[in-house]
């Protein structure tokens, strides 16, 4: 008989955050690390079925899928639901028949999602960008740190985010972000 491996998802079971921000796992999602030309843009945004933003800290959503400009040429791109699409939307932009790089990271990364009237200000033990709605307004998106660890932000409404890491960094931030919770309370 042969025993398949199964993946344990990172932060399984996990659960944090005060009586101002909610702290919980996001749920399983593809991603893939999209690395573009200006000119075939297009081309990516029509096969991968969602916009690619081209301003900077921009996202854009459809079909189930996030777009986040991470950089002049970069962006990472969020399918909810089944890890399993990461392979199907890399396959997808292989069929744009523009010059890219689409690398599945699907499993390298997860998401805390961070809600609540307090949510920028637990980030902001860690993350020293201005996370105000003015500078930082809802779609917004960047690659930034947390603590000791890179990380993508989105904000997803006026009082709530998403936080890429990689897996191997989640319990890390995630502590993190529970010790700003407590702290937001305050």
């Amino acid at each position: 008989m042969v025993e398949v491996a199964t993946r344990t998802l990172p932060l399984s079971g996990v659960h944090g955050g005060s009586s101002k921000v909610r702290l919980e796992p996001a749920a399983p999602a593809a991603r893939i690390n999209l690395r573009v030309r200006a000119e075939d843009v297009a081309a990516l945004s029509a096969a991968l079925g969602v916009d690619l933003p081209v301003r900077p800290k921009t996202s854009a959503s459809a079909n189930g899928r996030t777009a986040l400009w991470i950089g002049p040429d970069e962006w990472l791109v969020i399918a909810e639901g089944n890890t399993d699409i990461g392979s199907m939307l890399v396959a997808a932009a292989a069929k744009s028949g523009a010059l890219h790089s689409a690398t599945d990271v699907s499993h390298r990364n997860t998401a805390i999602l961070v809600s609540g009237a307090g949510a920028a200000a637990a980030i902001n033990t860690g993350c020293p960008q201005d996370l105000s709605l003015q500078a930082f307004p809802v779609g917004a998106c960047s690659r930034t740190i947390f603590g000791k660890v890179e990380i993508v932000l989105l904000r997803t409404a006026e009082d709530a985010f998403r936080v890429e890491v990689w897996r191997s960094f989640s319990d890390y931030a995630f502590g993190m972000l529970a010790e700003g919770a407590r702290d937001a309370a305050l």
